[in-house]
């Protein structure tokens, strides 16, 4: 098995410019350079939340964690909540036709 190639991050960035710039699909640009498949995908995800929390404090980042967590929590309440709504129309429509 080949060892792992490294690149800098230089040559990273360089390749999310040319992919953004360039109007190519992402897959045409890795082919162009000879990467991976979704490497360069997996490498723009890793810039774009860099560039999120780029300046943020810990105490601020702790903060949105935090935030997201009771969101997701309040989510999956509310999901819980419309199945309920939904099987209890069904019940009821199906008393109503009987």
């Amino acid at each position: 098995m080949a060892p792992r190639k490294q690149y800098s991050e230089e040559f990273k960035r360089d390749a999310i410019r040319l992919q953004e710039t360039s109007g190519k699909s992402v897959g045409a640009i890795e082919g162009e350079l000879g990467l991976s498949h979704n490497l360069l995908r997996q490498w723009k995800k890793r810039y774009q939340v860099n560039k999120v929390t780029e300046g943020l404090e810990r105490s601020e980042m702790e903060q949105l964690k935090a935030e997201l967590r009771q969101a997701k929590r309040e989510l999956e309440i509310t999901r819980q909540e419309r199945d309920i709504l939904k099987k209890t129309v069904q019940i009821f429509s199906k008393e109503v036709r009987q």
